[in-house]
């Protein structure tokens, strides 16, 4: 079975230490949301994931099926598999949305275009990128913006949520994919997830009880101070909306 495991990870950013031993395994059709305060290093292991340059791994591993890809860059753990999908994803002025994605399927399906390679051709990916932007109720005019360029914070996710789509990857790091959506965009891109949720993991971290109303997940786990502290079902997410989440510290040694 295809896995995300995560051992011992420590990661610092600019010297200072965020995680602090993080172990995480994630499986092929799993979706775990991650949760915790502001602060406690949710968006860091994402990053870390994903092999951003400025998050410094300094103990542990990150293992993709069975291989370890601690050290690899991000486009080469991209070309394995793995997306993020930012929580605040950045503008890219001049770049059309259907031209960055067709290059980005090229890429991570292993083409070389300073060799003049590509897989698909740009007329024929924009008819996969269509047929994959009315899932979302995306117009086509919208594959002709540039990416993020104007976007609101819901047309923001919903562009990360189509490279998603697009780009089939085996593992996805959802940061906080639910913000800035209103009720109807929720529904329609927690329903495009889930028709691929059978064949991929999901990292999902949120605040929010609501997306999970609607994404079920395997398991959910409390992040505190750069570490799982604890790991149960949906009643985790009860627990902390009623109670906060000095409830999981106040009788322990933490």
């Amino acid at each position: 079975m295809s896995s995300l495991e995560i051992k011992n990870l420590h990661v610092s950013v600019e010297d200072k230490e965020i995680l602090k031993g993080v172990n995480l395994t994630l499986n092929k059709g799993e979706i775990h949301a991650l949760m915790g305060p502001n602060g406690s290093g949710k968006t860091t292991l994402c990053f870390a994931i994903m092999g951003h340059p400025n998050y410094r791994v300094t103990q542990g591993n990150i293992l993709l099926n069975g291989e370890d890809i601690t050290h690899l860059s991000p486009t080469e753990r991209a070309k394995k598999g793995i997306f993020l999908a930012f929580q605040s994803p950045p503008e890219i002025e001049g770049l059309k949305l259907n031209s960055f994605l067709w290059h980005a399927y090229n890429s991570v399906n292993g083409a070389n275009f300073d060799k003049g390679e590509e897989i698909v051709s740009l007329e024929k990916f924009k008819k996969i990128a269509d047929e994959k932007a009315k899932s979302l109720s995306l117009k086509k005019t919208f594959l002709e913006r540039n990416v993020n360029e104007g976007f609101s914070g819901g047309e923001r996710k919903k562009s990360e949520i189509l490279q998603l789509l697009v780009l089939q990857p085996q593992f996805a790091l959802l940061d906080e994919i639910d913000s800035g959506l209103d009720v109807d965009a929720l529904k329609r891109v927690t329903n495009a997830i889930h028709k691929y949720s059978k064949n991929i993991g999901i990292m999902l971290v949120t605040h929010y009880k609501r997306i999970l109303s609607y994404i079920k997940p395997t398991c959910v786990h409390v992040m505190l101070d750069g570490k799982i502290f604890k790991t149960g079902d949906i009643s985790l997410v009860e627990e902390i909306e009623k109670k906060g989440y000095n409830s999981f510290t106040k009788n322990s040694s933490y």
